[in-house]
């Protein structure tokens, strides 16, 4: 069930001047994006060494458009996208104002930097980064995340994705990695499968400085119930929130590229690549079945190539598989799908 209640909705329709967002918010928040679209693309190029991201622009008819940048067949990446987008129009999807109602009668403006890399190398993980912007009359909010999806596990490279984040959260207040971790966990979780799609990362939504920090939908989860114990903490300025994300963005290059200048020259041959192939399926399963980008963007009349450029070039399905005991393989089900403290080191196996 969503969790909005009666006070949320009326201390939303009750906000003052002082906790609007800046009369040049959607300008600020859209060069921030584009920025950081062109700041990832060109680190990525110079690791990958070969590849190079191929631009498309694009305009959607109810208003606003894009720009989808896609790497294909680089040296460590066999496909990667990093998509900007702004889009407007009369009204928000039912996805949305099913957990925003108060925005309902607005219209919209939505903004923000999406990513996915799939790398050659199985001992490369794949990687997912989303950070976006909503305003819909006097109701704004900022939401995205991070996440790795490693296929064979290293726990210095968990302890180094995880740590970079905490320590970006933790610049901007002591709680954001407490709850944003965990709902990370929860939400990229692939219910079907009773599995986490892989070690998670932060992940937030609906923020925009009042109420407690998690506002997700399942009530008893770990992330509630942090969010829960640490009460509503003191009212945060749009400018802030948006300082947060733009951290946040930016520690993509310094939680990601050393991991992979570590793994990319590794061997591998025909079992870790048919391994990495099996595991990509639960990337195409997640992304289609629960992705509420994805959801947003198909029901928004999106592009189509650029909502599904997430997904990766090869795949394998295979029935009723099941791990050797004692093999990396079985180490990744066993601790590495299951959530972790990484950020401190403290790991537990099966």
């Amino acid at each position: 069930m969503t969790i909005v209640s009666t006070q949320q909705v009326k201390s939303s329709q009750a906000k003052t001047s002082q906790s609007l967002p800046p009369k040049n918010s959607k300008a600020i928040v859209s060069r921030f994006m584009q920025n950081l679209q062109s700041q990832i693309c060109s680190n990525l190029e110079v690791i990958d060494g070969t590849g190079k991201f191929k631009e498309d622009s694009w305009e959607r008819p109810e208003g606003g458009g894009g720009r989808s940048r896609i790497l294909q067949n680089g040296n460590v990446f066999e496909q990667g996208g990093v998509n900007f987008s702004e889009v407007w129009g009369s009204h928000l999807p039912a996805s949305i104002l099913s957990r925003r109602p108060e925005a309902a009668g607005h219209k919209f403006y939505a903004t923000g930097v999406s990513l996915v890399l799939h790398p050659k190398n199985p001992y490369v993980p794949t990687v997912h980064l989303n950070y976006r912007y909503f305003e819909a009359g006097p109701i704004w909010w900022f939401g995205g995340g991070i996440d790795l999806t490693p296929y064979y596990p290293f726990a210095e490279d968990a302890v180094h994705f995880h740590s970079t984040l905490k320590q970006a959260c933790d610049a901007h207040h002591p709680d954001y990695y407490r709850v944003f971790k965990p709902w990370c966990d929860e939400y990229f979780y692939l219910k079907h499968r009773q599995e986490n799609r892989g070690i998670g990362g932060i992940f937030f939504d609906y923020q925009d400085g009042e109420g407690q920090l998690y506002r997700g939908s399942n009530s008893d989860s770990p992330a509630a119930i942090v969010s829960n114990t640490i009460g509503i903490p003191k009212p945060c300025p749009w400018e802030e929130i948006f300082s947060f994300v733009g951290t946040c963005g930016e520690s993509f290059i310094t939680a990601y590229l050393p991991i992979v200048e570590r793994r990319r020259l590794m061997e591998y041959g025909e079992h870790q690549r048919n391994f990495q192939l099996y595991r990509r399926g639960r990337y195409v399963e997640f992304n289609l079945v629960y992705d509420r980008g994805t959801l947003f963007g198909l029901q928004t009349n999106g592009r189509t190539e650029s909502i599904l450029m997430s997904l990766p070039p090869l795949v394998r399905w295979e029935y009723g598989y099941q791990p050797k005991a004692n093999t990396p393989e079985a180490q990744l089900y066993d601790t590495f799908l299951k959530p972790q403290d990484w950020a401190n080191g403290v790991v537990s196996g099966k």
